[in-house]
C-alpha cells in the first residue's frame, strides 16, 4: 500500500479501495493516516463512502506486513464491504498539532548534547529523555529552542540507503530504538542548517509554523536520565 503521508504530511485525504477489513482494522489500496509508531499517535479520521456512509476511525495502527497500515474503527462500528472506494479523511487539526509537536522535539533534540533514550509526541505537549549526568539549563534551553523556531528553517524528508545509514551512526539519536531497515532506503528527516536524523513521523514544512513553546518540568528519570518536557506556549 502507499504511504501518502511519508512525502507529503499535509495531505488531508485520499481515494482509496478497501482492500481486506477484519477485526483487526481496515486495509486500504492507500492512505494519508499516520500509524501510531516513533512516540507519535496515530491518526484518527473517518472512511467515507461514495453514499454518504461514514466509518469512523478510531486509530491507525501499523499492519503485520511491509509498510501496512489498518485503520482502527470505533467500538462497535461494522465494516465496510471490500473492494468499496471510500475517501479517507484525518482529523486535520489534531494532525497538524502533532506534525508541529514532533519537529519541536527534534529541534530540542538539536539543542541538547545527550544520545535519546525515549520520548513521546503529543496533542500540545511532548517529551524526550535524555541519557545526561546533569539537567541543562533550562532558561537557556528554551531560548536555544525558541531561536530555532522563529529562524524559519525549511523541514524536509530525505531517503538514504541501508548502507549510508550504517556508515553514518550519528543519523540515529535514539538508543532503545533503530529505524527500520533492510527495504533498501530510510527515512531521514531533515532541519536546514539544524538537524539530520532518522524519523519516519509527521512534520511541518518549516520551523516557524512550530509557533512559541516552553519548557516544562525536567526531571530526573535515572542516574543518567533527565526527562524535559516541552509545551506550546498557548497550551
Amino acid at each position: 500500500m502507499k504511504a501518502l503521508f511519508q512525502e507529503d504530511s499535509y495531505l488531508k485525504e485520499c481515494e482509496a479501495e478497501i482492500i481486506a477489513t477484519g477485526p483487526e482494522g481496515v486495509l486500504l489500496s492507500q492512505t494519508v493516516f499516520y500509524p501510531t509508531g516513533g512516540g507519535q499517535p496515530g491518526d484518527s479520521g473517518q472512511l467515507l463512502l461514495a453514499d454518504g456512509q461514514a466509518f469512523q476511525v478510531a486509530e491507525a495502527r501499523k499492519g503485520a506486513g511491509p509498510g501496512e497500515v489498518l485503520h482502527i474503527l470505533a467500538e462497535g462500528s461494522a465494516l465496510p464491504p471490500v473492494g468499496a472506494k471510500v475517501t479517507a479523511r484525518i482529523d486535520w487539526e489534531r494532525r497538524y498539532r502533532h506534525m508541529r509537536m514532533h519537529t519541536c522535539l527534534h529541534v530540542l533534540c538539536s539543542q541538547v548534547e545527550g544520545d535519546v533514550t525515549g520520548g513521546s509526541v503529543g496533542d500540545g505537549k511532548g517529551r524526550l529523555d535524555f541519557n545526561l549526568p546533569e539537567a541543562p539549563d533550562k532558561e537557556a534551553l528554551v531560548q536555544a529552542v525558541n531561536r530555532v523556531i522563529a529562524g524559519d528553517h525549511p523541514v524536509r524528508p530525505r531517503w538514504v540507503s541501508d548502507e549510508e545509514l550504517e556508515s553514518n551512526p550519528d543519523l540515529v539519536r535514539t538508543m532503545s530504538v533503530r529505524p527500520p531497515s533492510g527495504f533498501g532506503q530510510v527515512r531521514l528527516l531533515e532541519i536546514e542548517g539544524v538537524d539530520l536524523q532518522a524519523c519516519g513521523g509527521t512534520h511541518v514544512a518549516r520551523t516557524s509554523e512550530i509557533g512559541w513553546v516552553r519548557i516544562g518540568k525536567i526531571e530526573n528519570k535515572g542516574k543518567q536520565n533527565r526527562r524535559i518536557n516541552i509545551l506550546f506556549e498557548e497550551a
